[in-house]
């Protein structure tokens, strides 16, 4: 069996492999590369992933490999962990830079204090509406490709959030920049947009990075190209 540190390349049972997804990737486009990365090292296996990043996130993606794609579920559900940062005084239909600014406004009036309370008062559980660019189906579409042909749908079923911190790290207006821990299920977009709606000055996600998910850190993670690299290397020596 080959490694790369604590992590099995060409395991008979398959593998949980630690991904450093790149912006303005899918987390599909990651599990392509790699799915290909295994064919073209003639040990061709399935491929999927544990909790979708969105393409303007980056940071942990864990894949699974083999039969341990049965186990995808047990990784989906737990906690998730990520710094980032949060542009006030500007909002998006995305709420991220997928889609350009509008409604921008002064923010210079808020204090650290102000937006640091703010951000505090999320910490708990709350009812979150996923935002219309996700990838929840709604009667057979997804609501990205209903919102990408100007579509609205307002009855987006709300579900059950935890929020377990929430700290403003730095404040540099209109940037503010934050850790979070959340549940399974919760858009950072929409915490972002809602801090600030909360603040009267609307807000967007700017940056995201999971750094975390349960035990699993972003520490441990490979680049793409450096695991398809690996992934070619366990091969030869396996062979």
């Amino acid at each position: 069996m080959a490694t790369e540190g604590n992590i099995t390349l060409l395991s008979e049972e398959g593998d949980f492999l630690l991904v450093d997804k790149p912006l303005d990737w899918t987390s599909f486009d990651v599990v392509a590369r790699i799915r290909g990365a295994y064919k073209r090292s003639g040990s061709p296996r399935k491929v999927g992933h544990c909790g979708t990043l969105d393409p303007r996130a980056t940071g942990l993606l864990i894949l699974a490999t083999g039969r341990k794609t049965k186990s995808i579920a047990s990784l989906e559900i737990l906690d998730k962990e990520y710094d980032g940062v949060i542009r006030l005084g500007a909002r998006t239909a995305s709420h991220d830079t997928e889609s350009p600014e509008y409604d921008l406004c002064e923010t210079a009036h808020l204090s650290e204090g102000e937006i640091m309370a703010a951000a505090a008062s999320f910490v708990g559980t709350r009812m979150q509406q996923p935002p219309m660019h996700s990838a929840v189906w709604h009667n057979g579409k997804r609501l990205y490709e209903l919102a990408r042909q100007g579509q609205e749908v307002k009855e987006r079923k709300a579900r059950q959030i935890e929020i377990y911190r929430f700290k403003i790290t730095e404040v540099s207006l209109p940037d503010v920049h934050f850790i979070l821990k959340v549940s399974k299920g919760a858009y950072v977009r929409v915490i972002a947009h809602e801090l600030g709606e909360m603040l009267g000055v609307g807000g967007y996600l700017r940056t995201l990075r999971r750094v975390a998910i349960g035990q699993y850190g972003l520490e441990g993670a490979l680049s793409v190209n450096t695991l398809v690299d690996e992934i070619a290397r366990a091969a030869t020596i396996e062979g």
